[in-house]
């Protein structure tokens, strides 16, 4: 509870080889150290992100659909919003318009 980072999955690419994310003392110390570098050269910014709006049938994006429904009760007509939840597609992968530090980066940029 409470973690946001991909450090709780066990994929933390900041993880230096000192502090255990290497783990070049095991057999083969030095194939496992050049492993890590090599496999995964992490930068520390995130250029995209998961789109949170979805588009609906007519291709429209936004947040939250709603249909109006006229609902009779007590011979009033009255106009109530129902949420739609079907036929929603999400937006997908949205490209920053500038790159954000990953959360996960191990170090303090302003000490107070």
């Amino acid at each position: 509870m409470g973690t946001s980072g991909s450090k709780s999955r066990g994929l933390w690419p900041f993880a230096s080889p000192a502090a255990g994310g290497g783990g070049a003392e095991g057999p083969g110390g030095q194939q496992a150290l050049a492993r890590a570098r090599g496999a995964r050269a992490a930068t520390p910014f995130v250029f995209t992100r998961r789109g949170s709006m979805y588009y609906d049938e007519d291709g429209d994006l936004a947040h939250e659909f709603y249909e109006e429904t006229i609902v009779t009760k007590n011979g009033r007509k009255r106009a109530k919003l129902k949420r739609i939840h079907k036929n929603l597609i999400p937006q997908g992968i949205v490209k920053l318009e500038h790159p954000r530090i990953h959360v996960d980066f191990p170090v303090i940029i302003c000490e107070v």
